[in-house]
């Protein structure tokens, strides 16, 4: 583990770049009481996803959106940028919510990749993303053969976008010969994370969304209008979307057994296009392994190679650590999984470390629904660290739920509040490190060609929902 920058605040990689192309963009607090149709707490995916697609149905609503930072300054302007699918998870969602409502989650999870490359082109914003899909691989003999039954009942169905590659072709397409075995699909994108968040901001207030940034939530009154108290002003609410995600466990302690807060640790090289040229990584196809705190990673339009790596740090009663806001203290980690996969750019420096705040489910599936059953406030949190394309999803059920419609969204199978609970603290926690450190010492043994333990193995068991797939 490595702490040494451990005491430093910065501000993550993407969300810097986003800023520098703002250099006249200031934030607005809320500074009076006002009233409104609807309040949306968290400007972040979800949040700004709901506020558009609520205009765009009902252009004469009012809608203020509050945020505690910056807009998308949370897990939505700090993640990989990797624009994933459910496709993988076809298996979890058809126990969950039944084979009919699978079939159609796949499809929207699908169908959202595209529909947010089509909005970023008809409004503008230039977030870098690439439609050029996704390979998932085995990188061990261990790994190979685990996505065989997810593409079977895909297949079964008739909705599977996955085709499987000769090794040679994943070898040269992911840049690395570590890799065994690859399918790749066409629906799946990379992003410029935090551009596409403060792309959203723009766009929103275009639409006439009143946004107030550095105004955080200090509490609620769930009486009738709902009151949302801030540093300066209150807020007088018709309807209330909580699109908190990772920060909803500090206002809402009846979600901290829902989730469990953990690390996604990413690392960023300078530019370095003609070497990653030589790798084969010549598009934004995002490259995903198999293991159940995957490897990710996708090369940049200007050049650069972001590698992550989730499932590091747990953070104790899913208290939001300043480890989330800092330089990462997985670097080493980082850089032994770099130095495997790209063993010709084992002495390029990493320009930049960070870490983000996953909110990890015990399904790794989000769930929305209303507050304590209040027909007025609805929230949805827990997308387990595959959000990107997926809050996109969010904003239709929230939209939905909150205009009180009846349709495939509000009666989506998500819309069911948790589907499971982690133990109490400090159980949780201990749990979760013996897990982790099992799953750790398993993937060094797959990765050496080596049996596992035993106790490793069934200990690993009980993480396999935070997978990208589900798994043979």
């Amino acid at each position: 583990m490595d702490s040494s920058n451990q005491q430093k605040t910065v501000t993550p990689y993407w969300f810097s770049e986003a800023l520098a192309q703002e250099p006249n963009s200031y934030p607005i607090p809320l500074e009076n009481d006002i009233q409104t149709d609807i309040c949306i707490v968290g400007g972040g995916y979800t949040g700004l996803w709901t506020a558009i697609l609520l205009k765009q149905q009902q252009p004469e609503l009012d809608i203020v959106v509050i945020d505690k930072g910056l807009c998308g300054s949370g897990a939505s302007g700090r993640n990989g940028g990797c624009m994933l699918t459910w496709s993988t998870k076809y298996t979890s969602m058809k126990k969950l919510y039944g084979e009919q409502e699978a079939v159609r989650l796949v499809k929207a999870s699908e169908e959202a990749v595209y529909a947010i490359d089509d909005f970023c082109r008809e409004y503008n914003i230039d977030a870098q993303l690439r439609l050029n899909g996704t390979l998932y691989t085995a990188t061990n003999s261990a790994q190979q053969g685990g996505m065989d039954a997810v593409m079977a009942q895909l297949d079964k169905h008739q909705i599977n976008s996955w085709q499987q590659w000769q090794h040679e072709h994943v070898q040269q397409a992911a840049g690395s010969v570590l890799h065994r075995e690859g399918f790749f699909s066409p629906a799946a994108a990379s992003v410029q994370p935090a551009l596409l968040a403060r792309g959203l901001k723009r766009v929103a207030e275009q639409l006439g969304v009143k946004i107030y940034e550095n105004t955080p939530m200090e509490a609620i009154s769930t009486d009738s209008p709902v009151t949302i108290t801030t540093p300066n002003a209150d807020i007088f609410a018709n309807k209330v979307v909580l699109a908190l995600n990772a920060w909803m466990l500090e206002k809402f302690p009846q979600f901290k057994r829902s989730v469990v807060l953990v690390s996604s640790d990413m690392a960023i090289t300078e530019q370095i296009p003609q070497k990653l040229f030589e790798t084969g990584l010549k598009d934004g196809k995002t490259v995903i392994d198999s293991r159940i705190f995957v490897h990710y990673y996708r090369s940049t339009p200007d050049g650069r190679l972001m590698l992550g790596k989730g499932g590091n740090y747990f953070a104790f009663a899913n208290k939001i650590s300043a480890v989330f806001d800092q330089p990462s203290r997985y670097t080493s980690l980082l850089r032994q999984s770099f130095n495997r996969i790209f063993p010709s750019l084992q002495q390029q420096p990493f320009a930049a470390t960070w870490t983000g705040a996953s909110d990890r489910s015990t399904t790794g599936l989000p769930f929305f629904g209303h507050l304590n059953n209040h027909k007025d406030i609805v929230y949805g949190l827990g997308y387990s660290g595959n959000g990107v394309a997926q809050t996109w999803i969010g904003g239709q059920i929230l939209a939905s739920l909150v205009l009180e419609q009846q349709n495939q969204w509000s009666q989506c199978g998500l819309v069911s509040g948790p589907k499971g609970y982690f133990p109490p603290e400090p159980i949780r926690w201990i749990g979760a490190m013996l897990v982790r450190n099992a799953i750790r010492r398993k993937e060094t043994a797959e990765d050496n060609e080596q049996q596992p333990f035993w106790i490793d193995k069934q200990l690993a068991k009980f993480a396999n929902a935070a997978g990208k797939a589900d798994k043979s």
